[in-house]
């Protein structure tokens, strides 16, 4: 699949904005705190991901009913669903100058035959984007940090209506903002996911 970029600017992939946040000062503490042992941009985004995927947990995992959908929040709360975790995520990378995007799937939600929509990054390395998931991995699931081949934690089943959509985008989708904002607790959110894009 050949990803799209929304916008031609590289550097609207490295501005900070209300969700992704990477000028407020937890941002810039934890990413400080990971460059510390690195050797390379490579190794630091290995490292973020890492960090976001097993150090916060995803909240349907862990039963946390806190909603999070700021980077700082993710960061200071340690929960999130995917959306929140892949804004906490994003918001590390551009605190280091990474390029960064958010993208989407499409994929079948729950038992009852419905779908919601998955939030991925996309970093750019070397004159490409690569997507990258880091809900957190489960038994099933096992998302790895990758510039050589996708390792997401769900690969989409078109006979069953799932889809990756190409679309790179420089900010939060807003359905998914609005939806984050809007839910009280996780099992209220869980109810008004978006179902498309």
């Amino acid at each position: 699949m050949e990803l799209i970029q929304e916008t031609p600017d590289l550097s609207a992939y490295l501005a900070a904005d209300e969700v992704i946040d990477h000028d407020h000062p937890l941002v810039r503490e934890t990413a400080a705190r990971l460059a510390e042992d690195v050797q390379d941009s490579y190794a630091y985004a290995r490292a973020a991901y890492e960090y976001v995927r097993d150090a916060i947990p995803h909240s349907a995992d862990s039963g946390d009913p806190r909603v999070t959908w700021r980077a700082s929040d993710v960061l200071e709360r340690r929960t999130g669903i995917c959306y929140a975790k892949a804004h906490a995520l994003a918001a590390l990378l551009r605190a280091e100058d990474i390029p960064t995007a958010l993208c989407y799937q499409r994929l079948a939600h729950d038992d009852d035959g419905g779908h919601a929509v998955h939030g991925l990054v996309a970093v750019r390395f070397n004159g490409a984007w690569h997507r990258q998931d880091p809900r957190g991995n489960k038994p099933g699931v096992d998302a790895q940090f990758s510039l050589d081949g996708e390792r997401l934690a769900w690969t989409p089943d078109a006979e069953s209506s799932e889809v990756d959509y190409p679309v790179l985008y420089a900010v939060p989708h807003p359905a998914v903002v609005r939806a984050l904002k809007a839910a009280p607790d996780r099992s209220t959110l869980w109810k008004t996911l978006p179902t498309a894009l």
